[in-house]
């Protein structure tokens, strides 16, 4: 697959704001990322690659230019120089070429949430699931039905051998919205757009007393967020912090 690099200078931005750009990016094609002090390279197969896009969610960082990648695995060559992430409970991490794996603040909340809840004989939906972190810890928690899912199918793969290798078994689908029910967790740690969009699909596939738990978001995203999720019924029931980021917890009664 030939793959095209986009070169974008990001010293204008706040690292939380690269952060952003980088979910924007991925939302756009975009499956692996390299940073060097200001500079930002994104990659992204060349079939996928749209310019005006790309310049629709630069904000204040400047495109210094988009150039054509030599044919290679870029799956390999990202993952020789990432370790295997360590996380708590011996899960182990190769994150490939997607988000999540597990030291981001989004993600560690979320973990943290999974570590202190009963999961016990629960069914846990890992919506986004990215490298399948998420979707691994549930099932390690004693969740007795995990399903993961994704847009991406690089994702998919990733998280498949991610779970193979915790020697843990998790269901992962692609998918691009929610059409499954009765699930005791709902894990989604995407874009704060997405969640809006999918909070009544969230609040159908939930069991009656069943959480919603949500993150990827700041501060000043929560009051929409819990609006639309009040609109479905779903009640807010508490909020966590981990520097700029944010997550949220429902209850469907």
């Amino acid at each position: 697959m030939k793959y095209s690099v986009a070169n974008i200078d990001c010293s204008h931005l706040a690292e939380w704001q690269t952060d952003v750009l980088m979910q924007q990016l991925a939302e756009l094609g975009f499956d692996s990322f390299e940073q060097n002090d200001s500079t930002l390279r994104a990659y992204i197969p060349t079939n996928l690659l749209s310019e005006e896009s790309v310049a629709s969610v630069l904000g204040e960082a400047i495109l210094l230019s988009i150039e054509s990648c030599p044919d290679e695995n870029w799956n390999a060559t990202w993952e020789a120089s990432h370790e295997i992430e360590q996380l708590p409970l011996g899960v182990r991490i190769v994150p490939h070429c997607a988000f999540g794996a597990g030291h981001h603040e989004t993600t560690a909340m979320m973990i943290d949430e999974l570590i202190n809840a009963d999961l016990t004989c629960k069914r846990v939906m890992d919506h986004g699931t990215g490298t399948g972190v998420l979707a691994i810890f549930a099932a390690k928690l004693g969740a007795d039905y995990v399903l993961a899912d994704d847009i991406d199918e690089n994702s998919v793969r990733n998280a498949r051998e991610n779970a193979a290798f915790n020697n843990v078994e998790i269901d992962v689908r692609m998918a691009s919205s929610l059409q499954y029910s009765q699930f005791n967790f709902i894990l989604a740690n995407i874009h704060r757009n997405i969640l809006l969009a999918q909070m009544p699909d969230f609040a159908h596939a939930l069991t009656a007393d069943g959480e919603l738990w949500l993150s990827g978001f700041y501060e000043t995203d929560i009051p929409v967020l819990i609006a639309a999720a009040a609109d479905n019924g779903l009640l807010h029931i508490r909020t966590r912090a981990n520097g700029e980021w944010r997550m949220l917890a429902f209850r469907k009664p």
